[in-house]
């Protein structure tokens, strides 16, 4: 074999080498990505089984607020079917804002607030929203790490020869949700 022969094939070597390495990064990524999500249902799940819960037992002290029982189940249904990040983040702040109406509620009846079963609840419910930020925090982590991968110069040229699309961070769209509360001293 002559010079030039070793030097073609050694530099395809390098190049299916290189196109494996970045493949693989690109996979991994994606499955982190994929597993943090995953984490992020995980928690969701949580909160959804413990919201039926709370209502009954808000329900029982505050019979005339049907209202407010009847749109925090309607929203934990619609967010038991939604799939996509961007969709689901929607739902979930407006699930956030149905609890807050929900705790505002209870401040009304100081019997519910001492009642035990519904400190238990509440008490679930902030560990579980601790846990969803958490998870949230993580998933935006990664999936900020694996879209900067995919757009990234020369991984984007593999990346779209081989589909990785874009994927939605998990972000709070709510407008008040992103202000400072105001200190009352």
């Amino acid at each position: 074999m002559t010079a030039a022969s070793w030097a073609v094939i050694i530099v395809l070597f390098l190049a299916i080498g290189w196109v494996v390495l970045i493949y693989n990064r690109l996979i991994s990524l994606r499955n982190q990505a994929e597993e943090a999500w995953s984490d992020i249902d995980v928690q969701l799940k949580r909160r959804y089984d413990l919201i039926p819960n709370l209502v009954q037992a808000v329900k029982g002290y505050a019979k005339h607020e049907r209202s407010v029982f009847t749109e925090v189940t309607k929203l934990r249904n619609q967010a038991l079917t939604v799939r996509s990040p961007r969709e689901k983040a929607q739902t979930e702040n407006l699930i956030s804002a149905a609890l807050k109406s929900i705790f505002a509620l209870a401040e009304n009846y100081p019997i519910l607030r001492s009642s035990e079963n519904f400190k238990h609840l509440q008490e679930e419910l902030a560990d579980t929203e601790n846990k969803i930020a958490a998870s949230r925090r993580f998933y935006n982590t990664v999936t900020q790490q694996y879209n900067t991968a995919i757009m990234s110069f020369p991984d984007n040229i593999l990346a779209q020869s081989l589909k990785f699309n874009e994927r939605d961070l998990f972000e709070i769209d709510s407008p008040g949700a992103r202000k400072t509360p105001a200190l009352k001293l």
